[in-house]
């Protein structure tokens, strides 16, 4: 935006000089222009909701569709990161550097993992036209290495043009106890999960709080706001009400229900009458294997409704009810600002456009899971464990996600899930338009092929915004996607011509209603790229790709081959990259700073994300505690990492300090020192000397626990394969989530005395060989 001239007149005397405020004043929007609203859910499928034929009743969604218009063939790119980084500037996920999330960055052009700065955001271009500009619940766009208090804070929210955020940085947060950031700093979450908190809620709030604080003073002033809620991502968290409403109405089983769900679909008029319901498991999953003989990935596959048993049936049917209550719960917090925006005659000049950044997600696996961190750490479920925790699924006890027989039923009526960009239950899903003003259509359905790239490029016109040349100065790369807004009045207008995926090892290029994808299993760790094996659907006529037709058109899939190439060009797709879950989080990628033998922290301060904080996985390590005892009823944690899904904790309570090792949230590893603590100043130590490796990636070792200078208890304990969580951290003198151990209730904060430091020591010395070196060193520094 360019700088305005100045016209007024200077002279000596301000008395005779001529004022003009123009090139001062901050940038105002044109007269009448309309609010933004883009609401984006997370994980929630093609079929999952009522408002898309789904069972899930989701009435706020209803309300907007009913004021709009739904579109039936609209697509992602399969993860959320690549997806919420088009959402926001119209390019590409690999134009963006998102390849990938940003926890599984690399250090190629497509795949960093940094949105470059000439790829501007919708928040950079309308806060320079004259919108308050919010963003609020996930972000997800921060790679991981700047998520900490450290970071240069240039590619947080408010350094990619939102004056003001509320929510989570990283990929997921746990509902009951979540990772809260306001604008630029960590914050408490405002109450505890027995009081009635729930992040849904609490983002409901502060949306409609960020709206009134503006409003209050400008009541013209136009707004954006991207309200991300976690739902349904992972951990599926929701009071136990939500979920039983919906008891009984999933005993049927994911495969009948699909049925159910496509008909709906067909009644609705987002598909046609003959379209074809996918088979599970297509290709005989898991019974399969590549070209060179290697094993099908063990998650990627669902069990038959008819082989479980009827205990599994019953734990199945209870995660998919904790979903729905989940999703439902959330719908009616939106619906909350919903009502605001209507109360206070907003609404109607409200542009809304609702989206899921992919599809169902089948990170739960065939079995389900109580605790979705076992799969990054390459950890399967095991039934028994999961129907022993039955009564706790949803509650702030579990980090619980359901089996990929639910994920396979709420993509109705597509193959596959999330992550499989080549695939529709990947890549379609749900778009919701609406603007009661300035959109005639009400309750219609459009069937272009659309994509999220599009999404920006139809706003900037509905705003009459051309986006600028350059900005902040910055240099602006094209803008990748077209709009849509013709399709508005017009059902037979034009959609997306050509579309270009690339994810997690799998290709696809969609061109003129035809698809060609690669048969290639994301994160199987295949390679062998050079002999995957092509793909040919006609979508326009086969919509759930039940034909594949490449062996009668090998000119044409030759030709879109070709074009996928060329676009991975243009796009920045390559190296292609399947690696697992586990190998993706064991690479090296930058970090704050050198990777050192001991590091120490304070108590008073920030949580430290995973990533940036010590990494103790499969290695020996000590944790030192330097404190000052001034009441022998001293109580509280010293030291956390981690949550209720796994993560450690040393503390004190009862006289005595504690050291727990919650093993992925099924094996609670816990010591107690055998003597009583005095007051004083004391260094109370955690050493755990590695002396194996587990079959399944654990490392084995003794744990032992030093009152100053004397060993005060001992215990084998196996340790995590891989990190102990996507959202939770490490701090000091209280845990600031959900609670590594059942003993206490966070926060836990240690009271009774000081903590001068924590020292974690990952060298490989024991502690109790160098007790006096180390108490310095806390002393002095």
């Amino acid at each position: 935006m360019a700088a305005k001239r100045f016209s007024g007149e200077v002279g000596v005397d301000i008395r005779d000089s001529v004022p003009d405020w123009g090139p001062f004043v901050q940038p105002q929007a044109p007269p009448g222009s309309p609010n933004v609203l883009m609401i984006v859910w997370d994980d929630v499928g093609y079929g999952a909701m009522d408002v898309n034929g789904g069972p899930i009743e989701t009435p706020t969604m209803r309300r907007i569709a009913d004021a709009g218009i739904r579109y039936s063939n609209f697509h992602t790119t399969a993860l959320c990161s690549p997806t919420r980084s088009s959402l926001l500037t119209g390019r590409n996920a690999t134009s963006n550097n998102m390849a990938c999330i940003t926890e599984g960055s690399a250090g190629f052009p497509g795949f960093s993992a940094r949105i470059p700065f000439e790829n501007g955001t919708m928040a950079e271009v309308l806060g320079q036209r004259g919108w308050n500009t919010y963003a609020l619940g996930k972000w997800h766009l921060t790679p991981a290495d700047e998520m900490d208090m450290s970071a240069w804070k240039a590619r947080w929210p408010l350094g990619r043009g939102f004056e003001r955020f509320y929510g989570f940085i990283g990929a997921e947060t746990n509902q009951w106890y979540p990772n809260l950031v306001e604008d630029n700093h960590p914050v408490d979450q405002p109450a505890q999960p027995e009081d009635g908190y729930h992040l849904s809620k609490d983002l409901a709030d502060k949306a409609i709080s960020f709206i009134r604080d503006a409003k209050m003073v400008a009541p013209d002033k136009p707004w954006m706001m991207y309200f991300c809620p976690g739902c349904a991502h992972a951990p599926h968290h929701v009071f136990k009400e939500w979920t039983d409403r919906y008891t009984g109405r999933f005993d049927e089983g994911y495969e009948a229900i699909r049925s159910s769900i496509i008909a709906k679909q067909q009644d609705m008029g987002l598909l046609p009458t003959d379209v074809e319901l996918s088979p599970i498991n297509p290709r005989g999953e898991p019974d399969i294997s590549g070209p060179d003989g290697q094993a099908w990935p063990r998650m990627d596959f669902v069990r038959p409704w008819g082989s479980l048993s009827e205990d599994e049936k019953r734990l199945f049917a209870r995660m998919a009810e904790v979903y729905a209550g989940y999703v439902s719960y959330t719908d009616d917090q939106i619906g909350r600002l919903i009502d605001y925006l209507e109360q206070s005659e907003q609404l109607d000049n409200t542009v809304i456009v609702v989206v899921s950044d992919n599809g169902a997600s089948a990170e739960g696996g065939p079995d389900g899971s109580v605790n979705e961190n076992k799969f990054i750490n390459g950890i399967p479920d095991r039934i028994e464990d999961n129907l022993g925790r039955l009564d706790e699924l949803g509650s702030p006890t579990t980090y619980n996600h359901y089996n990929t027989g639910w994920a396979w039923a709420f993509d109705t009526p597509f193959p596959y899930w999330k992550r499989f960009a080549g695939y529709e239950g990947g890549v379609c899903d749900p778009l919701l338009m609406s603007w009661p003003r300035g959109i005639a259509a009400r309750g219609e359905v459009r069937h272009q092929y659309l994509h999220a790239v599009d999404v920006v490029p139809t706003l900037y016109e509905l705003l009459g915004i051309h986006p600028p040349d350059v900005l902040k100065g910055y240099t602006q790369n094209p803008i990748e996607g077209q709009s849509f807004a013709t399709t508005f009045a017009d059902p037979d207008a034009p959609g997306t011509r050509t579309q270009f995926y690339s994810m997690l090892g799998q290709r696809a290029i969609y061109h003129d209603g035809w698809l060609a994808n690669t048969w290639h299993p994301p994160m199987s760790g295949w390679g062998g790229f050079d002999h995957d094996v092509w793909e040919l659907y006609h979508l326009d006529r086969d919509r759930t790709q039940a034909h594949n037709v490449a062996a009668e058109n090998p000119e044409l899939l030759e030709r879109l081959k070709g074009l996928w190439f060329y676009h991975a060009g243009i796009f920045k797709g390559l190296p292609l990259d399947d690696r697992t879950a586990l190998e993706i989080a064991a690479d090296e990628r930058p970090q704050p700073s050198r990777p050192r033998d001991r590091y120490v922290y304070y108590p008073g301060t920030s949580e430290v994300p995973l990533p940036s904080a010590v990494n103790i996985v499969r290695r020996s390590f000590g944790i030192a505690a330097g404190v000052v005892i001034d009441d022998e009823n001293a109580q509280g944690v010293l030291m956390a990492m981690g949550g209720v899904g796994g993560g450690l904790a040393l503390f004190v309570r009862d006289r005595r300090f504690h050291f727990v090792y919650n093993w992925l949230g099924e094996n609670i590893q816990a010591l107690t020192s055998e003597v009583e603590i005095g007051t004083g100043r004391h260094l109370l130590t955690a050493g755990f000397r590695k002396t194996g490796d587990q079959p399944n990636g654990s490392a084995s070792g003794t744990l032992t626990l030093f009152y100053d200078e004397e060993p005060v208890g001992s215990s084998e304990i196996v340790t995590q394969p891989g990190p102990f969580s996507l959202s939770e951290g490490l701090s000091v003198g209280r845990d600031s989530g959900s609670p590594v151990s059942p003993e206490y209730r966070p926060p836990f904060a240690f009271t009774g005395g000081v903590i001068e430091a924590v020292a974690v020591d990952v060298s490989g010395t024991p502690f109790v060989d160098h007790e006096k070196e180390v108490l310095s060193y806390l002393m002095r520094d």
